[in-house]
C-alpha cells in the first residue's frame, strides 16, 4: 500500500488538508498527517485540525509521496522549515511525488524541484517570483514528471483523484469519485 506524508503548518487551508487526506483514505492509501510542532494545528480559517503525528517523529520514515497544503501563513510556515526542504530534495532524489496546492508550491519552488517544470498555483504565488524555466500554467491540476501542483481550494478534489491515480490506479480513483457522487 502506498504511503503519503501530510505535513500540517499552522495556517494551513483546512479545506485543502482534509480534502487530500480523505480522499486518499477512502482508496485505502496510507496517509500520515504531521505537525510540525506538538499539538493541534489551526487552520487559515480557524478550524483546528490534530495531526497524526509529529513532524520529528516520522522524519526517518520513507513515503511514496509527499503533499503540501497551502493557505496562509501555512505555506510561508513550511517554506520556512528546513526539516520540509531536506524532505522535499530527498524524496525527488529518490523518484518520489512531491506535490503542493494553492501556495504551498513556493515551497517545491524555493527547494529547487520546480526547474524545468510544468507548474500551477494559487493566482499570483509563482508568477511573482522569478522562475524563467518553469512554464506557469492555469490548468486546476499540473503533473510534470512526479511534480503534482494545483490552484487552490476549489480544485482540492481533483487535485486528490489525481494523487489516487498515480498511487492506486484508474480504477480506484474511478470508484473513489464514483462514492463522492459529483457525476450523474
Amino acid at each position: 500500500m502506498p504511503n503519503v506524508l501530510i505535513p500540517l503548518a499552522q495556517g494551513c487551508e483546512e479545506l485543502e488538508a482534509v480534502t487530500v487526506i480523505d480522499l486518499l483514505r477512502r482508496a485505502g492509501i496510507g496517509v500520515v498527517s504531521a505537525g510540525l510542532t506538538e499539538g493541534p494545528v489551526r487552520g487559515s480559517r480557524g478550524t483546528v485540525l490534530l495531526p497524526d503525528a509529529t513532524l520529528d517523529e516520522i522524519l526517518h520514515q520513507e513515503f511514496d509521496m509527499i503533499v503540501l497544503p497551502g493557505g496562509q501563513p501555512g505555506s510561508n510556515n513550511l517554506d520556512a522549515d528546513p526539516r520540509i526542504h531536506a524532505l522535499l530534495t530527498r524524496m525527488a532524489s529518490a523518484g518520489k511525488y512531491t506535490c503542493a496546492i494553492c501556495a504551498a508550491p513556493l515551497v517545491l519552488a524555493n527547494a529547487g524541484l520546480l526547474h524545468g517544470k510544468r507548474a500551477t498555483s494559487f493566482p499570483g504565488v509563482l508568477d511573482k517570483m522569478n522562475l524563467p524555466d518553469v512554464e506557469l500554467r492555469t490548468d486546476a491540476v499540473v503533473k510534470d514528471g512526479k511534480v503534482i501542483t494545483s490552484r487552490g481550494p476549489g480544485t482540492a478534489m481533483d487535485f486528490a483523484l489525481m494523487l489516487i491515480e498515480e498511487l492506486a490506479g484508474k480504477v480506484k480513483r474511478d470508484e473513489v469519485e464514483a462514492g463522492l457522487v459529483r457525476k450523474e
